[in-house]
């Protein structure tokens, strides 16, 4: 092990051998590494966001939908896929920090691409995304050579993500409707990697690691839809009209996130890996967040539709504009009761109150002040939360 002697007895360490670490390792947080890695991300998923709201403002509904749903598994897909090796096999050593800078950079080579894919050009979106997805090919392999206990699991990652890179290139010579098709079969190719080659021998994530990490990204999902709402708020304002409709608006959005923010982190995650303590919990959790993170974004491009629409600016009706952000508001609702809360939970107000107040915030699209009301059930739905988990004296 290579190292250098820094001041106050520090060590750097050049290169350690990757071997699996202590899925019950005390004390395991995220890196600054890790991070980075998350901050760069957030840049791709506001780059999602603005397109989506660029989308809808213009009326293409249909359009702006599947594109952001396609190019923000690009951006998902990459992180999850870090978080999860990082969480098994981080050393943190010279090699590792410099394979994960490389993903870094395809991460945000993806976000460069957005704009472009959003046309219906996804070639700067495939180039980020097998830039970042060889790179961890890198990391797989290293694990194989220095760990033998996770060969298989390892060399299968490594096979498995690198034939879904050439299948990745090949398929932008497809054209129209058969570029689509093949879309959805590579998502499925990639979706299957994990689950085939973790039944081979499962590697050792950490249950308070990874939930972490999936809550850290939330937390920047969420800031990052704070900011467009915050932008477009004070572009409306700027202009000098409809300010006491604006700022109604903006104070509805920040009692929406703020309640969207308490509802995820009111369950700690890692309970829920814990119990089921399962490939099929893992992988069901894990996986499930792609409706989290991607809801929690679309909420912020629906409030800058609304913003637009209080403006005056987007060519879209009030129905459609309510539906922008309800539609997200309910996902995430949904989202998060079946990973967190799930409906055979025995609180039985949380276990049915999710549910109902996701139905009752899509009902809202379709009468007055529909984003307000939207935001009263969801801080109606904290309150019942709180309520309902934290009512009971503690003894004592």
């Amino acid at each position: 092990m290579a190292h250098e002697s820094l001041p106050g007895n520090r060590i750097r360490v050049w290169y350690r051998p990757m071997r699996p670490r202590d899925s019950a390792e005390g004390h395991r947080v995220s890196t600054p590494l890790e991070l980075l890695f998350d901050l760069c991300f957030v840049v791709a998923v506001g780059q999602a966001a603005a397109q989506l709201h660029h989308a809808l403002s213009e009326g293409h509904l249909g359009h702006g939908v599947l594109s952001f749903a396609m190019v923000f598994f690009a951006i998902w897909w990459g992180w999850l896929n870090f978080s999860w090796f990082a969480s098994a096999f981080d050393t943190d050593d010279v090699p590792y920090r410099l394979a994960t800078l490389v993903q870094i950079a395809g991460g945000l080579t993806v976000a460069a691409g957005v704009d472009k894919a959003f046309e219906g050009d996804f070639t700067i979106v495939v180039i980020g995304y097998v830039l970042m997805r060889l790179a961890a090919v890198t990391q797989w392999l290293r694990a194989a050579r220095q760990a033998p206990e996770a060969r298989p699991t390892a060399y299968f990652y490594a096979a498995g993500i690198t034939l879904c890179q050439i299948l990745w290139i090949v398929r932008l010579a497809l054209p129209g409707t058969s570029g689509l098709i093949g879309f959805f079969v590579l998502v499925v190719l990639e979706l299957a990697v994990p689950v085939l080659a973790e039944r081979r021998s499962g590697t050792a994530w950490h249950p308070h690691h990874i939930a972490e990490r999936y809550g850290l990204f939330t937390l920047i999902v969420l800031g990052e839809t704070v900011l467009s709402a915050t932008n477009a708020v004070k572009e409306g304002i700027a202009e000098g009209e409809h300010t006491g409709e604006l700022v109604s608006l903006a104070a509805a959005g920040l009692v929406l996130v703020f309640s969207m923010w308490w509802l995820y982190f009111d369950q700690p995650g890692h309970a829920r890996l814990e119990r089921g303590n399962s490939l099929r919990t893992a992988l069901s959790w894990g996986y499930g967040h792609y409706l989290i993170f991607g809801s929690a974004a679309a909420v912020g491009a629906g409030l800058e539709l609304a913003v637009g629409f209080d403006s005056g600016q987007a060519h879209v009706s009030g129905v459609v504009t309510a539906l922008a952000v309800t539609i997200p508001v309910a996902v995430f609702l949904l989202s998060v009761w079946l990973l967190h809360i799930g409906p055979t939970n025995e609180c039985r107000p949380i276990a049915i109150g999710f549910p109902a107040a996701a139905v009752l915030v899509l009902a809202a699209s379709f009468g007055p002040a529909p984003i307000h009301v939207t935001a009263v059930l969801a801080a109606v739905l904290v309150g019942v939360t709180v309520i309902a988990t934290h009512g009971e004296r503690e003894p004592g």
